[in-house]
């Protein structure tokens, strides 16, 4: 670490802590050049990855974008904000375990739509008609038998 006092290019570290969160450490450091002490703060820089749009543009992934879409399908309904954080939270570990630096706004789409399912059927199938383009009522019925059949996924299948 340069000295940001003199730019010495090799520094001492006297003392290193973590904090309480586990998430950044402290370090304090002396300059043996000029004899001066500054403190430095070390955390883990961690990308979401991009996300490649239908039609082939890339952005960045938004997590205000992703909560504004959860808000539209769960509007009027009584789903806990906790709960929606929670199916954020699962999102973006999600999109990080991956590794991925890209990764096709339908993977998304998809995550999204598992973690509407387990929370609440209506908002499923309201994000669903946007999300598929429903053309008719056959695309709702297609979509009403398929939420009979199944269970609403659990933690582990968003996992997979």
């Amino acid at each position: 670490m340069k000295c940001p006092f003199c730019g010495h290019l090799d520094t001492q570290v006297i003392d290193s802590r973590v904090n309480d969160a586990g998430d950044t450490i402290r370090r304090r450091r002396r300059c043996p050049a000029c004899e001066k002490r500054f403190t430095t703060f070390e955390t883990a820089d961690i990308r979401m990855p991009q996300i490649i749009k239908s039609n082939g543009t890339r952005e960045e992934f938004s997590e205000p974008k992703l909560y504004e879409g959860f808000r539209r399908a769960l509007h009027k309904r009584p789903v806990p904000t906790e709960l929606v954080d929670e199916s954020i939270l699962r999102i973006r570990q999600k999109l990080l375990a991956l590794g991925e630096r890209e990764i096709p706004s339908r993977q998304l789409g998809e995550l999204v739509m598992l973690e509407l399912k387990r929370l609440d059927k209506v908002a499923y199938i309201r994000f669903a008609s946007v999300y598929k383009s429903f053309q008719d009522t056959e695309d709702f019925r297609d979509v009403l038998k398929d939420l009979e059949k199944s269970p609403p996924p659990g933690v582990d299948d968003l996992f997979k």
